[in-house]
């Protein structure tokens, strides 16, 4: 069939936007590639010439989308389309119902506490609340890593619908150099939702144990989760059940504070 005979063909070359086209281009292949990336290897990787590619992250830059290291001259991702996507009503919505719960259970237990959803297979930290006491961990907003190396992003893959659970599982794997056994990563995550929350040593901190629980829709999905990661110290009594039991009331009250909305 001729693009003349196909109406979709002939809309979508009728609204074709080049240069809107290139931009997406570059921050599409910056998401996907993990590592910073020069206007060379951008042009070579998307078949264009250097001197189009470099007009265009130009503009990039200059809007705040991209970052330019002064010393190697390679871009990467700026947090400008995660700010951007925050902005959003659900987002919004999420985060102010959540907040003054973090905020007031960090004041109680001392320790930071922060919101995460999952994005493409990735844990994305979109709030968080400091704890109180003199010594605590907080990640920065924005900060990302394979959700199947998480705890915040298994409690999340945990509670989904079998397809969604298979799909995301996927889409994390595709970005860990880690190898992972099928059956054995079923069974963690079927005990989580057994369990309903999680308790499990750090991924990359000796010193760290983190307590998570969901945040669930009418559905019982996960659309987010609170971890509080509890630092080890000498002499000091275990907290994490005490937190775990204050975390899951606290993530039920938003749960519910989200479905009444």
């Amino acid at each position: 069939m001729s693009e003349a005979d196909d109406p979709e063909a002939s809309r979508k070359g009728a609204y074709t936007a080049p240069a809107l086209e290139k931009g997406l281009e570059i921050l599409e292949l910056l998401a996907d590639a993990g590592e910073p990336l020069s206007a060379r290897n951008i042009a070579d990787s998307l078949g264009r010439s250097k001197n189009e590619i470099f007009r265009m992250v130009f503009v990039l830059v200059e809007r705040g989308y991209l970052n330019r290291d002064a010393a190697t001259d390679r871009l990467t991702l700026s947090n400008k389309l995660f700010e951007l996507g925050m902005r959003t009503p659900r987002s919004r919505k999420l985060v102010e119902v959540a907040m003054p719960a973090m905020e007031r259970l960090s004041d109680g237990t001392g320790h930071s506490s922060h919101l995460v959803v999952v994005n493409r297979g990735e844990t994305v930290v979109i709030a968080a609340a400091a704890g109180s006491a003199e010594l605590n961990l907080t990640l920065r907003l924005g900060y990302r890593r394979p959700a199947i190396e998480a705890s915040s992003g298994q409690t999340i893959i945990a509670f989904q619908p079998p397809e969604t659970r298979a799909r995301m599982i996927a889409e994390s794997l595709a970005l860990s150099d880690e190898p992972h056994d099928p059956s054995q990563l079923a069974t963690m995550l079927d005990q989580i939702v057994a369990d309903g929350s999680l308790v499990a040593q750090s991924h990359d901190l000796l010193a760290v144990v983190d307590v998570c629980a969901p945040i669930l829709d009418r559905n019982g999905r996960a659309v987010a989760s609170v971890v509080i990661p509890c630092l080890s110290r000498r002499g000091a009594a275990s907290v994490e059940d005490s937190v775990r039991a204050k975390l899951v009331e606290m993530c039920r009250q938003i749960s519910e504070a989200l479905i009444e909305r």
